[in-house]
């Protein structure tokens, strides 16, 4: 009780904290009960090296041994009288210092946490939830050797037969998706190995499943609707931490209409320069090209100024690859995340088209993080 009205009095917890937070309460109170211990043994983290083949189905699955990983769906979604939806799901695990030698079911070692989104423009801006729980008693966890991720009743998992079930009752709507893969994996960077900056630790172990198709219902205030449409999905795994002079990164991941497949990212430094850039395109006859630095540029062609929280975002941006230019053009402006509540970061995270050369080709999902604050992993 004591640590409860420390934590109201010094605002971790604010003083009319709903049940939501009480989560959140209840990850503060075991780190800090488990504080003591973790100082006795912090546990190796595995790093990233070059030249690592991935096996599959082996790293579908979790890799607890790494400081962070994320499994994330983007997609469009149309209803039955042809509206357009985005969607985003994504399961965060974030390995702790606590000693690994704690025989406790209650030690914290792995926390996980999850985001879902649904961009919808009639509603002008993103309906969103967030969670955060200690993996454990079989209510959070991700799965080792096959993808299966859960907090309470929100999951991603994988079926025998290869396709992902999505099911997430979120505060303002509720996900029943069935996602089929219709191409092969993506490895991102060097067979896997992607490269977030210069120096050798600055990387992480990265495959994306392009092309998916989605069939299933969503539901907001009771009412179920039948959607179908395509997903992109990311896993990615690491260990090391963005550079010092970092301040976020951009992402786009495209599903284009001719069935080829754009990954393209840039980190960014706090002084607005871009630190580190890469892109990956894929045809749909399987050909692959992977731009280097110099051949990949990010420019922003229109800025939206949140009026909660006063970030500015280049939700129009140009994204050039070798000789080809593409512009994301946002489904709606307000496509912004608040996640303080979990991951402690604000950003924007939205469904834009895509256009080629000035034609329509296909559409995307774009990330951007840091325009708030620098983001620390």
């Amino acid at each position: 009780m004591k640590i409860f009205i420390w934590l109201r009095k010094t605002k971790v917890i604010p003083a009319k904290a709903g049940i939501q937070r009480l989560g959140y309460l209840l990850c503060v109170l075991l780190c800090i009960a488990f504080a003591p211990l973790a100082h006795s043994a912090p546990p190796h983290f595995s790093t990233v090296i070059p030249g690592k083949k991935l096996s599959f189905p082996c790293d579908f699955g979790a890799h607890p041994d790494f400081r962070t990983e994320w499994w994330y769906v983007t997609g469009w979604l149309q209803t039955p009288e042809g509206k357009p939806l985005g969607f985003q799901v994504t399961f965060f695990r974030s390995a702790t210092e606590h000693d690994r030698a704690n025989p406790s079911k209650f030690a914290p070692t792995q926390l996980l946490i999850a985001h879902a989104a649904l961009s919808d423009p009639a509603v002008g801006h993103l309906q969103h939830d967030q969670r955060i729980a200690r993996a454990g008693m079989g209510l959070a966890y991700a799965a080792e050797g096959q993808t299966d991720v859960r907090l309470k009743n929100w999951r991603l998992q994988a079926q025998a037969n290869g396709q992902y079930k999505v099911e997430l009752p979120a505060r303002e709507f509720k996900l029943s998706l069935t996602l089929t893969p219709t191409q092969p994996l993506m490895l991102q960077g060097e067979n896997g190995f992607s490269r977030k900056g210069p120096r050798p630790g600055q990387a992480s172990y990265y495959y994306s499943e392009p092309q998916l198709q989605v069939s299933g219902q969503i539901e907001r205030a009771g009412k179920p609707s039948t959607v179908k449409g395509t997903a992109w999905l990311d896993h990615e795994w690491s260990t090391s931490v963005l550079d010092a002079s970092a301040s976020g990164w951009d992402w786009v991941g495209a599903n284009l209409d001719d069935g080829s497949a754009l990954m393209a990212f840039q980190i960014r430094a706090k002084d607005g320069s871009s630190l580190w850039r890469h892109a990956t395109l894929r045809l749909a006859n399987g050909q692959v090209t992977q731009f280097a630095a110099d051949d990949v540029r990010f420019t922003p062609q229109r800025q939206w100024r949140s009026p909660r929280t006063g970030a500015s975002y280049p939700v129009a941006m140009a994204i050039d690859t070798g000789s080809t230019r593409w512009l994301l053009t946002p489904l709606q402006d307000d496509q912004e995340l608040d996640s303080r509540q979990s991951t402690g970061a604000v950003y924007w995270e939205g469904a834009t088209t895509v256009a080629r050369d000035g034609k329509p080709a296909g559409r995307a999902y774009f990330e951007m993080t840091g325009y708030l604050k620098p983001l620390k992993l």
